[in-house]
């Protein structure tokens, strides 16, 4: 299976709407563990965004959005958001959460045992302000262009070209608007070829000084933010990270 493939599969549509949706209970049924990790999804609008700084009929750009509920997190500051991915499979159930306001989808307990569960979209997202599309963010059609905020989290690292992405970025945000950038550093061949990646060796160094270095003459570093996460695969097994966050105001 291709790498891209995996975010096609059903599993994968169920991990992530749990771990989108999920409510604490349902990812972590524990009383110990890490609950700081949790709602990331959540985290990476509330703890990130400059709500203060955004114009009024702010439009945002959610761009690996997944399942999308950060995208609708974001429309809880903004007029427009466009959310995209590049799993169709992602993308088409983000399309109905957003229709429809909920999606049927299966918790995993163990091996082959799962119970049914829901995804909804929280009350009080304006769902009529989000659309979804599917799409590659190494070719991005120039019709993507002006945003007031780009938000893209735990992107870079499953990008096969994540410098094709970056160079784009002077053109996605418009003066003044804001980036939000997060990965885990997970830098694997399986996903980007070793000669595309921008971090994680001894030739690049840290991710975060590249990031820096190509991003610096357009961009201004504001802050950096790291954000765990907690993706539940079954009920006795996650996995447990952190995304390294840096946020930028377009100079």
């Amino acid at each position: 299976m291709a790498p891209e493939d995996v975010y096609e599969t059903v599993a994968a549509l169920n991990e992530y709407l749990l771990f989108h949706y999920g409510s604490e209970e349902e990812v972590l049924p524990y009383p110990f563990g890490p609950r700081d990790a949790l709602d990331f999804a959540v985290r990476s609008v509330s703890e990130c965004l400059d709500v203060a700084s955004l114009p009024a009929a702010a439009r945002a750009f959610d761009v690996g959005c997944a399942v999308g509920r950060s995208s609708f997190e974001l429309a809880r500051f903004c007029q427009e958001v466009v959310g995209l991915d590049f799993s169709h499979a992602f993308v088409a159930t983000a399309a109905t959460l957003a229709a429809e306001g909920a999606v049927p989808y299966r918790r995993v307990i163990c091996g082959d045992i799962s119970e049914p569960a829901v995804a909804r979209v929280p009350a009080g997202v304006e769902r009529a302000r989000v659309r979804f599309v599917q799409g590659d963010a190494c070719s991005l059609p120039d019709e993507f262009a002006g945003f007031d905020v780009v938000h893209a989290v735990n992107l870079l690292c499953r990008l096969p070209d994540p410098a094709r992405f970056l160079e784009r970025l002077p053109g996605l945000v418009r003066a003044n608007g804001q980036l939000i950038l997060a990965t885990p550093c997970t830098w694997l061949e399986a996903f980007t070829p070793k000669q595309n990646w921008i971090g994680g060796s001894e030739r690049h160094g840290d991710t975060l000084d590249v990031l820096h270095a190509r991003l610096g003459p357009e961009f201004c570093l504001l802050k950096t933010v790291d954000l765990p996460f907690l993706i539940r695969e079954h009920a006795r097994k996650f996995q447990w990270s952190v995304s390294q966050v840096s946020l930028w105001r377009r100079c």
